[in-house]
C-alpha cells in the first residue's frame, strides 16, 4: 500500500534527529507524564495501559499517570490531550478517533491531523455474538436466517468498527435486520442474553461470561487472528467473510507539536517493552492481543482502517466523504 505524505511525516519524526537522538532523548521526560484513554477502569485496554505505564515509569524515572475521559467516541479525551500544550500529555485510544470521528460527527472540536500516531501496543477482539435463542452457529448460518427471515432479527452494535462492520454486512449479504438502538450500551449484553436482542457485535470480553453460561454463541472475530481466549472461533476471513476484516490497533498518540527526540524515546520504550515476551503474555492474559510498530506502521494501519470505513460509509449511505 501507499505511503501517504502523513506515514512518511511520521517515519521520519523518528529518523531526521537520530545523530542528536540518544543523549537529548534522554532529558525527556522532565517530569510526570499523563495519558488520557477514553475507556473506563478496568477494561482489557485500561488494564493494559497501566502495565505498559508501570513499565514506562521505571524506564523513564518519572511518574505515569493514567486517566480516564470516557464517552462521546473519544472526543473528550483528545480535547484534553490537545489542550494540555505541556509535551507531557499523550492520548492511549483505538483509531476511531482519527479513522471513524470524522464520519461520525457533522463537525470534530478537533483536527485530526493535530494527533500525530507514536506506538500502537494491542489489539481489541471484535466478535459477532448471537442469542443461542436464535439457533444460528456459524456466520453463514446467521446471514442465510436473516435472508430467510427478513425484518424479524434485532442486532446492536457498539459504536465505531462494530456498527460499521455490521453495516457492512447487511450491505454486502442483503441482511434485512432490525438494530436496537443503545443509549447506554450495557444493557445490551444482557438483552442478549435474555434473547430480547439476538446478535450483538462488540468487543468479546464481554461476551466470555455468557458463552461459557451456554446462553450466547461468537459466531467470528473480525480480527485477521483468532482470539487466544476463544481459540475455537474462527476469523471472519476464515467463516467465508473476509471483507468483514478489521484490526483495531490501540496505542499511543501526541499532539503533532510533541518534539521530535520525545517522539523518539516513546516509541522506541514502547516497542521495546511491547517486544518483550512475559509482557505480551500478560496481554494476552486479558483478552487483547500484543502489537508493536513503527510511528509510520501505526500511521498505515490507521488509514487502512479509515479507507475502509470510507468505503463502508459511501456504500451505505451515498457520502464519499463525511
Amino acid at each position: 500500500m501507499r505511503t501517504s505524505i502523513w506515514a512518511a511525516f511520521a517515519l521520519g519524526v523518528v529518523t531526521a534527529h537520530g545523530p542528536t537522538g540518544p543523549a537529548t532523548a534522554q532529558s525527556w521526560p522532565e517530569r510526570s507524564v499523563r495519558i488520557v484513554i477514553p475507556l473506563p477502569a478496568g477494561s482489557p485496554s485500561d488494564v493494559a495501559l497501566r502495565r505498559l505505564a508501570e513499565k514506562l515509569s521505571e524506564r523513564w524515572a518519572q511518574p505515569v499517570v493514567v486517566e480516564n475521559k470516557q464517552g462521546a467516541d473519544g472526543i473528550p479525551a483528545v480535547i484534553a490531550v490537545l489542550g494540555a500544550r505541556d509535551n507531557h500529555t499523550l492520548l492511549f485510544s483505538f483509531p476511531g478517533v482519527i479513522s471513524i470521528n470524522p464520519y461520525l460527527h457533522e463537525k470534530l472540536p478537533y483536527d485530526p491531523k493535530e494527533l500525530l500516531p507514536i506506538a500502537p501496543v494491542l489489539d481489541n477482539f471484535i466478535g459477532f455474538a448471537a442469542s443461542s435463542a436464535l439457533g444460528v452457529n456459524t456466520l453463514a448460518e446467521l446471514v442465510a436466517a436473516a435472508q430467510a427471515n427478513p425484518g424479524k432479527i434485532s442486532w446492536s452494535a457498539l459504536p465505531g468498527v462494530p456498527n460499521y462492520v455490521f453495516l457492512a454486512l447487511q450491505k454486502r449479504h442483503g441482511v434485512d435486520a432490525v438494530r436496537i438502538a443503545y443509549r447506554d450500551f450495557a444493557p445490551a449484553y444482557q438483552d442478549l442474553h435474555q434473547g430480547r436482542v439476538q446478535i450483538l457485535v462488540a468487543g468479546i470480553t464481554n461476551f466470555m461470561a455468557q458463552r461459557q453460561a451456554g446462553a450466547t454463541k461468537i459466531l467470528a472475530v473480525v480480527n485477521s487472528a483468532r482470539a487466544p481466549l476463544a481459540a475455537d472461533v474462527p476469523t471472519v476471513a476464515e467463516a467465508g467473510f473476509p471483507e468483514l476484516t478489521f484490526d483495531s490497533p490501540v496505542g499511543l498518540y501526541a499532539p503533532r507539536d510533541l518534539p521530535p527526540v520525545a517522539v523518539e524515546r516513546i516509541a522506541a520504550d514502547v516497542r521495546a517493552i511491547t517486544s518483550d515476551v512475559g509482557f505480551r503474555q500478560k496481554l494476552i492474559d486479558t483478552g487483547v492481543l500484543p502489537r508493536n510498530g513503527t510511528p509510520a506502521e501505526f500511521t498505515v494501519a490507521i488509514e487502512e482502517q479509515r479507507d475502509k470505513i470510507a468505503a463502508i460509509h459511501a456504500a451505505t449511505t451515498g457520502k464519499d466523504r463525511p
